[in-house]
């Protein structure tokens, strides 16, 4: 088979049965308004050496012929770049390492529990279509800036972080945002300062959360219905829409009933990050606030 590229493509077949055939493809030109076929023919000639179907050729003193000219793929105009929305979450097992987060008397370590519901969770995400990105995947223990500088480098991420509290009705879940900052003032290249990054996303925030806590509420007797409140470290310097989500309690002498929590925890995180998904438009060019 020989492979011809220049202005077409080219495929000519070897001859059976005394004929050849010559496909030329065009182009297939994609773009933002649909998909077009430039050109494409299909044509069958008589193999050379056929006597009875030999086509005449010019002699040898005659001027080769004129090839067609080139068919030229059509051309479609490209559409200005929209807006994407929300396809990444960030997750982030609270503490890790040596900081063992709350610890209940059973042995029970917020560190560990955490990291086990992030599993279960991650699975209920991907199972909405989002990639994952988790800030911690075993004992370590990041950074506050570590873990937000992770959601910081994307686009179109929110920022979901996940405690389990000594304190509260066990079996109960409660969504957090950051109480709410007075912006800085910008400096003159337009940069809003790290401490303050939370404060352009505060109210997309607060959608989130409310969402995420509304069908925590439907799963957990006693949650409450909409999100609270509270001046969460992790949340502050978070440029995302970012919530925490923190369950009761580690002070349980069974911690069975903390992993029964875990699948209607992962249900309510999933569903309502994809219920917000709507919410939160992307800005085209990076740099813009929401």
């Amino acid at each position: 088979m020989l492979l011809d590229v220049k202005d077409r493509l080219r495929f000519i077949v070897p001859e059976r049965s005394g004929f050849r055939i010559l496909l030329i493809f065009g182009f297939l030109v994609i773009g933002p308004m649909g998909v077009g076929l430039a050109f494409a023919r299909q044509s069958t000639s008589p193999a050379p050496g056929n006597p009875q179907t030999q086509q005449p050729t010019a002699s040898s003193s005659q001027a080769p012929a004129t090839p067609p000219a080139a068919t030229q793929p059509a051309t479609i105009p490209s559409a200005p770049a929209q807006p994407t929305g929300v396809n990444i979450v960030v997750l982030d097992p609270a503490h890790g390492g040596t900081d063992l987060g709350a610890r209940g008397a059973g042995g029970i370590h917020e560190s560990d529990l955490v990291l086990e519901f992030a599993a279960q969770i991650r699975a209920a995400l991907e199972g909405q279509g989002f990639q994952v990105l988790q800030t911690r995947q075993g004992n370590q223990n990041p950074s506050f800036d570590d873990r937000s500088a992770l959601a910081n480098a994307q686009r179109g991420a929110i920022f979901v972080t996940l405690h389990i509290a000594s304190t509260g009705a066990p079996g109960t879940a409660r969504v957090y945002v950051l109480s709410d900052i007075t912006p800085a003032p910008t400096a003159s290249t337009g940069l809003i300062p790290w401490d303050r990054a939370q404060s352009p996303f505060l109210s997309l925030s607060h959608k989130l959360g409310d969402l995420v806590q509304a069908l925590l509420a439907q799963r957990f007797k006693g949650s409450a219905l909409v999100a609270q409140v509270a001046s969460v470290r992790q949340l502050r310097t978070t440029a995302a829409p970012a919530i925490a989500v923190e369950l009761s309690s580690v002070v349980v002498e069974d911690r069975t009933a903390l992993d029964h929590m875990a699948p209607g925890v992962a249900d309510a995180i999933a569903r309502g990050a994809a219920a917000f998904r709507p919410s939160y438009v992307v800005p085209v060019n990076p740099g813009e606030l929401p």
